[in-house]
């Protein structure tokens, strides 16, 4: 069983008051905003000028391809790949059957080839795929998200008191306006009083308005409305209970959030200040470090075990270890402790990478059925922070805890790196020993083809260094074996693997 200061251990850590600030760092083309939480790095938000974020944006697209295999459409919305529309995305995409129930239709039942459509993108496009779009268009303020063609309100699922939650729906019904539109209450609109919600709903619909007056009047592909920049959108969104301080080193930007801050937000106005200091702000907070190491594939725990995180296109895997960690007990309480630490760290990881999809967690195996269950409760428990929808299984029969994370955007890693041009982004290289064999097949499969009378090989200097050294025999032979001099000639430029075999 569970000792008792491990319980009183893990009940600690979940009681700790959080205290959050967030850093924004603001050069001409690139912002970026970190959140820092008890002084640690748990996410940053970076966006460049030519490259944007698009979630939000409202364009006029034209569909270019139904497909009906797949109940979805590929619409044009002037971007360079073309953006995806399932069915269930498209409005107006549900009919009531006979027996009462809620139907899909089918996508030839609502597009074809060549209409135009107004789109929202919900998903920004990753890799080779393209942005993911709804034609259920939602504008979003501090406290609502106006939903123009549902006439519903929903609440969110984080505030969780009944009373409160009857409390918003019966004001926002009152101050709705349009009995056609619908609201979502989002969770800062908790403890918010009848005056706040009516402007925010009046400011809701001044922007719709402005939204159908440039549809009519856009052309296809063309952006009709984009939310509001990162750092206005992360100052309208935040917690303002929880963040204590807002540091800007930007004084543009500084006077812009509290322009904005004044008008819409006026109580956070105390936290937002200049950072005029001349040593870069993220230096000065460790960010810059951090972001560094969230780069590589290990992270090294304060008990002295590591992850091993490698992320791929289809999935992410993250490998706990124990490492140095010997623990002073047995091994049974090293691993559980380790494990402990490593269901914090993941959550932190996930955040802070913006790792999404699926995601498979190999923690050491336990022995003790309440030791599992407690790490993860901690890994629950260290989720519940994530602003993204994540979903948890229970231990596998292998010892894996599956788990998915709504991705909505590039993680770290895509937005700051690209793939390797040496490797392809394999992570791995051949053996220069592969790669002369791979050369001495080719000559030999030249050779057989084609009536040459001598050849050249033209390789990395690595490859030519070896064949001309100690697989300078080797070379000998396939000479004599072939009937043809070989010629070999190092190229600067060439990656490992790369070479040419030039025929004379």
């Amino acid at each position: 069983m569970l000792s008792t200061d491990y319980g009183g251990a893990i009940n600690f850590v979940c009681q700790l008051v959080m205290s959050e600030e967030l850093l924004i760092n603001v050069t001409p083309q690139e912002t970026r905003v970190a959140r820092v939480e008890n002084g640690m790095l748990t996410e940053i938000f970076i966006e460049r000028v030519q490259k944007s974020g698009m979630i939000g944006n409202i364009y006029k697209g034209t569909v270019q391809r139904v497909l009906p295999g797949m109940e979805a459409a590929f619409v044009d919305i002037g971007m360079e790949r073309a953006a995806f529309l399932h069915a269930s995305d498209v409005y107006g995409g549900y009919f009531i059957n006979d027996s009462g129930e809620r139907m899909q239709k089918n996508i030839r039942q609502l597009l074809n080839e060549g209409d135009q459509i107004a789109v929202q993108v919900i998903k920004d496009p990753l890799g080779s795929k393209g942005a993911r779009i709804t034609s259920n268009l939602t504008a979003p303020s501090r406290f609502l998200v106006l939903m123009p063609f549902d006439a519903n309100i929903g609440i969110s699922t984080k505030i969780e008191s009944d009373s409160e939650r009857d409390r918003l729906r019966e004001l926002v019904s009152d101050v709705n306006s349009n009995p056609e539109h619908g609201y979502i209450v989002r969770t800062a609109a908790e403890g918010a009083t009848e005056s706040e919600l009516r402007h925010d709903h009046d400011f809701l619909q001044k922007v719709w308005r402005a939204v159908q007056e440039r549809l009519d009047k856009a052309k296809a592909g063309e952006l009709v409305f984009s939310d509001l920049s990162l750092v206005l959108r992360t100052v309208r969104d935040l917690d303002h209970d929880v963040v204590e301080r807002i540091r800007i080193d930007s004084r543009e930007t500084f006077q812009n959030c509290t322009g904005f801050a004044e008008k819409y937000i006026p109580e956070i106005l105390p936290l937002i200040e200049h950072y005029p200091g001349e040593r870069p702000i993220f230096d000065l907070y460790g960010v810059e470090d951090e972001i560094d190491r969230a780069l590589g594939n290990k992270v090294m725990l304060k008990s002295g075990g590591h992850l091993v995180i490698d992320q791929t296109e289809s999935m992410t895997t993250i490998d706990v270890n124990t490492g140095a960690f010997v623990g002073h007990r047995n091994l049974e309480e090293t691993i559980f402790k380790t494990n402990l630490e490593a269901a914090q760290a993941i959550a932190r990881q996930l955040r802070l990478r913006n790792l999404g999809g699926i995601i498979i967690l190999d923690f050491i195996d336990m022995s003790v059925d309440e030791h599992k269950r407690q790490v993860m409760r901690a890994l629950e428990k260290s989720l519940e922070k994530d602003p993204a929808k994540t979903q948890v299984c229970e231990v596998s029969s292998l010892g894996l805890v599956e788990m998915t994370r709504k991705r909505t955007r590039e993680s770290l890693e895509q937005v700051l790196c690209s793939p390797c041009n040496t490797c392809a982004g394999r992570g791995t290289l051949k053996t220069i020993d592969t790669v002369c064999f791979e050369i001495t097949r080719e000559i030999i499969r030249q050779v057989r083809q084609f009536d040459i009378k001598s050849l050249t090989v033209l390789a990395a200097p690595e490859v030519v260094d070896l064949l001309t050294d100690e697989r300078s025999s080797d070379l000998a032979e396939l000479e004599e074996f072939v009937g043809l001099p070989i010629r070999l000639q190092a190229e600067q430029v060439y990656t490992r693997e790369q070479y040419d075999v030039v025929l004379l």
